[in-house]
């Protein structure tokens, strides 16, 4: 029953154990391991970075064991590329070199089985191309590429924060190497916002709808639980949803595997809707739908 992505980023190395210990059951499909950057040492050499160390790096062993963990209970991971600073500009200013950086992190771990573009400066639609091109000639056509723009661009073709606009990609001779969008609807998670990406054209099992962990908590997440229910009562090939990040989410961050186990009862519960508008009208806590 994985049919929906049920998706975490994971930046905040806080451990995995309580993703682990669900073993089978874990709902979740995804872990997007973030995030990888690139610069210059002051010797002169090329680096690349997961945060803000080698990811070859001792500090990142548990990380690496828990990822190989995860992979061998059918949960996909898939290295984020990008986000806050200007990994892009620094991977197209010697792209042979810094690509190599990348592909030998990735043929390291075999854990790896994809990667998330998260484009947040301005790059040329050109070089996202080449980009993804050449990860799938290395990397094979199960090989997954996603991407995660914010929802404006999705929902009016407008440029997103990296400067192109992804129904030009979608549409392009490359396009279809994309096998996801991870869309941040930050500020605004709701069934509005999707369902007005999804009359822009887009496939609904593309169209993956993204919080952040600080929208919401133990008062309002029955709000966002709700959203995702009236999605699945329009789109039956509703592609699912995602967390930023594990460590922080709701509705209780002292446990964050809760969100993953409430989010599958929106998604797989048809009688949903009806059960948390009972108990939001009783002031019962949300956790009794687990």
């Amino acid at each position: 029953m994985k049919s929906k992505k049920i998706i975490y980023y994971y930046q905040t190395f806080k451990g995995l154990d309580k993703l682990i210990k669900m073993g089978n059951n874990c709902p979740v499909t995804h872990i997007h391991l973030s995030a990888i950057h690139f610069g210059t040492n002051s010797d002169g050499s090329l680096y690349i970075h997961l945060n803000d160390n080698d990811p070859e790096s001792s500090k990142f062993t548990k990380v690496w064991q828990q990822c190989e963990t995860l992979t061998q209970m059918g949960i996909k991971i898939i290295l984020m590329i990008g986000g806050a600073g200007c990994a892009f500009q620094k991977l197209f200013s010697n792209f042979s070199s810094y690509y190599s950086l990348l592909k030998n992190t990735i043929l390291k771990h075999n854990c790896i089985c994809g990667v998330d573009l998260d484009v947040e400066e301005i790059i040329s639609i050109k070089n996202i191309e080449t980009l993804i091109h050449q990860i799938k000639y290395d990397f094979g056509s199960e090989f997954i590429i996603s991407m995660a723009p914010v929802s404006y661009s999705m929902i009016n073709d407008n440029p997103g924060i990296g400067g192109f606009c992804y129904k030009d990609l979608l549409n392009s001779n490359t396009g279809r190497f994309i096998n996801y969008f991870n869309v941040q609807c930050y500020g605004d998670f709701s069934f509005a916002i999707y369902d007005a990406i999804i009359k822009n054209g887009y496939d609904p099992s593309m169209i993956v709808m993204g919080m952040i962990s600080s929208d919401f908590n133990k008062t309002n997440f029955n709000q966002a639980l709700t959203e995702v229910a009236k999605c699945l009562q329009k789109y039956d090939n509703f592609g699912g949803v995602y967390d930023w990040e594990y460590y922080s989410a709701p509705p209780n961050s002292s446990d964050p595997s809760q969100w993953c186990l409430l989010m599958k009862k929106a998604l797989y519960d048809k009688y949903f809707l009806n059960k948390i508008s009972f108990i939001a009208s009783k002031n019962k806590n949300i956790f009794k739908l687990i």
